[in-house]
């Protein structure tokens, strides 16, 4: 969930370095940041498609649904075949992103 202040910057090689080091060691032994940046970009591409991404200076409050997100990544990522994560691996970098976000102040958890 979102909550309602002044655009915050992200940071994505900051986020790459966080969800990288928040790997469990196996997949950071698989994982490379190009593949982080690439579903750091399919999340953008999830909050633009679902009108959670606003061009303005504050972004409301808003309610992700963790599942049907991964479910539209997971579909994107097999369908453009990019990167060969794992769905566990997956998860690792989504969670990942989440806990950047936390830390941000982009998140709250519900």
């Amino acid at each position: 969930m979102a909550k309602e202040q002044e655009a915050i910057e992200f940071d994505d090689t900051e986020a790459i370095n966080f969800i990288l080091n928040s790997l469990p060691a196996e997949s950071r032994a698989r994982i490379s940041d190009d593949d982080v940046q690439y579903i750091l970009d399919l999340i953008c591409e999830y909050y633009d498609s679902n009108d959670l991404m606003n061009d303005d200076e504050s972004v409301g409050e808003a309610t992700i649904a963790e599942d049907e997100m991964f479910d539209f990544i997971w579909k994107l990522m097999k369908k453009e075949n990019q990167v060969n994560l794992t769905e566990e691996e997956l998860q690792y970098v989504l969670d990942g992103e989440f806990n950047y976000g936390k830390k941000l102040g982009i998140y709250t958890e519900e």
